[in-house]
């Protein structure tokens, strides 16, 4: 996407992700760096895994053959002290911050008494405390942008109780990243900041819906990365002033941008009628 006057509306913006290292953080990540973005990633992935693609490194690398330039901050979005290294070095080294995403999540979809404690206790400290830490670092920063944007990956507030009912520990991880982010948008702040949140229609064909959701048969029902990507940068490519508080659905984004044709964001070989609806979306609960 360029703007009229055929510039990349990204080009020299700097943004702090958290996670980044594989799936849709990485292709927001790549999309902002085809722009001429700075991304500063903080992830743990410092090594290979053999469960997982991707480390912190071959993301940074993907971003800087893509046009931008990257910097790995190795650290974890529980810890306030990696918090705010990767805030302090992402005005160091790019002189500021102009976006947030708020992208690193763990997932677990298990009811109460078949859910260890440690794994509620990790989906809460990445999901919900991680969106606060990020943001509360980052937020003096962004106040010194003359176009700031918190973006959450993170679904909208469905009152459907048939998510409390199948997995009460993950949805309120995610419904606390989206509370977090419209209680910013409410706020009063020293210049206009826009703070939305994203999620996609569809599942997105990633390793947590390879491992967890429903291996290949999930993600042959599911869209590729790529429209999360295009959908984050129309978004952030806006003026804080637009549009603030809102949770934003990936295809609608792009329907309002002009996008008439999603075929081409098809993992498999699906028809559009039969991919899969994403959790918190009506028809997501079916398996």
């Amino acid at each position: 996407m360029t703007t009229q006057d055929g510039q990349c509306p990204l080009a020299g913006r700097t943004i702090v992700m958290s996670g980044g290292s594989r799936g849709i953080g990485l292709a927001i990540a790549t999309r902002a760096a085809r722009d001429g973005a700075n991304i500063v990633l903080l992830a743990k992935t410092d090594r290979p895994d053999p469960r997982l693609p991707g480390t912190v490194h071959t993301a940074v690398a993907e971003i800087e053959k893509a046009g931008g330039k990257g910097l790995a901050v190795v650290g974890d979005v529980r810890r306030e002290e990696d918090v705010e290294r990767v805030v302090s070095q992402a005005v160091e080294t790019f002189g500021g911050i102009d976006i947030v995403v708020n992208n690193a999540s763990a997932i677990a979809l298990a009811p109460l008494g078949k859910l260890a404690l440690k794994r509620y206790d990790l989906m809460l400290d990445i999901n919900a405390r991680g969106t606060f830490a990020l943001t509360s670092a980052a937020l003096p920063h962004l106040y010194d942008s003359d176009n700031p944007h918190v973006l959450t990956l993170s679904p909208p507030l469905n009152p459907d109780p048939v998510w409390l009912h199948q997995h009460a520990p993950y949805t309120i991880s995610k419904y606390a990243m989206t509370m977090l982010t419209l209680g910013l948008a409410g706020q009063d702040h020293p210049r206009p900041l826009a703070a939305n949140c994203l999620w996609p229609r569809t599942t997105i064909a990633t390793a947590a819906v390879q491992n967890i959701v429903g291996g290949d048969a999930a993600m042959a029902v599911s869209r590729r990365p790529e429209i999360m990507a295009d959908a984050a940068h129309a978004i952030l490519s806006r003026k804080a002033t637009d549009r603030t508080g809102v949770c934003f659905i990936d295809d609608d984004v792009l329907r309002d941008e002009g996008v008439t044709d999603f075929s081409p964001y098809r993992y498999g070989d699906a028809l559009e009628g039969d991919l899969k609806p994403d959790l918190f979306l009506p028809g997501g609960e079916h398996a």
